[in-house]
């Protein structure tokens, strides 16, 4: 393949527009593609190539394509539509979160057809995408994730390979587990505070703030396994000591919950599982 490789992009949608701009001024030429014509319309002022077909993204030599659409379904049928035109060894990136069965499946369907098939979902929201700040999580051949950087590295500053196809998307799955169950606690956290008659729009700056300096839930994320910690394990006394904190202020919130009538399931959960989950289980457990 040529070092510098033409780009094909399908979906540009809130989160694929911004995407495929970083890539306006790449090397080897964009193909923009989305079935509203609307969608394209910037991309063509900007001089990119555009469609409202799928097929004519490879038809029109794009050997890397990534796709920004909406669901399993979506990107089946984008991914049978990039086939026929498309030069042997072209690589297509799927971007949306999917089911990571179907990333399989189209992954064992696209090397059939002497393609490669790499699911790379992203986190980081508009503001990643607008400031190429996204993490991509990516499940494919260790080739094939290669050739995707050069691209990647416009619209992402993290990029990293989980495994083969589907371990992309099972990452992300995980990734967003700590984004919403986080949220489930915020919610619970401004029952909390509202209750006490607390400013909810200043307690959200204290968040933000103190997660910016300490990494947030992310920051206890360093164990290359689960399970209890061993004795001798150097991060022990640091989790116990994590320990020992989360019980305290845990208890306290539920008590303050109880005091105020304010239902603290999250907290309670989290009181219950901090310990094991930290990998510092007390003995009795």
């Amino acid at each position: 393949m040529a070092d510098v490789e033409r780009v094909g992009w399908v979906g540009l949608g809130n989160i694929g527009a911004p995407m495929a701009r970083r890539l306006l001024d790449h090397e080897g030429g964009l193909v923009a593609c989305d079935v509203v014509e609307a969608a394209t319309a910037p991309f063509a002022e900007a001089g990119a190539a555009t469609t409202t077909d799928p097929a004519e993204v490879t038809a029109a030599g794009a050997t890397i394509v990534s796709v920004m659409v909406r669901d399993d379904a979506q990107v089946r049928d984008v991914v049978s539509a990039l086939l026929p035109g498309a030069a042997p060894g072209t690589v297509i990136a799927v971007h949306s979160t999917i089911a990571a069965e179907t990333a399989e499946e189209l992954a064992a369907e696209v090397a059939v057809a002497g393609h490669h098939l790499v699911d790379a979902p992203v986190s980081g929201g508009a503001m990643g995408a607008a400031t190429g700040r996204l993490a991509v999580m990516a499940g494919g051949e260790a080739d094939a994730v290669e050739r995707l950087r050069v691209p990647l590295a416009r619209i992402a500053d993290l990029v990293v390979r989980f495994g083969p196809a589907g371990a992309g998307t099972r990452a992300k799955i995980a990734r967003n587990l700590v984004t919403f169950a986080s949220f489930a606690a915020v919610a619970e956290a401004q029952a909390l505070a509202a209750a006490a008659g607390l400013d909810l729009a200043a307690l959200g700056d204290v968040v933000r703030h103190s997660d910016a300096v300490t990494g947030g839930p992310g920051s206890v994320m360093i164990r290359s396994a689960t399970g209890p910690l061993a004795p001798d394990d150097g991060l022990r006394p640091i989790f116990e000591h994590t320990r020992s904190l989360g019980e305290k202020d845990l208890a306290l919130a539920v008590a303050m919950g109880e005091a105020l009538d304010v239902a603290t399931p999250v907290a309670s959960s989290a009181l219950d599982l901090l310990a094991a989950g930290l990998g510092v289980p007390h003995e009795e457990d």
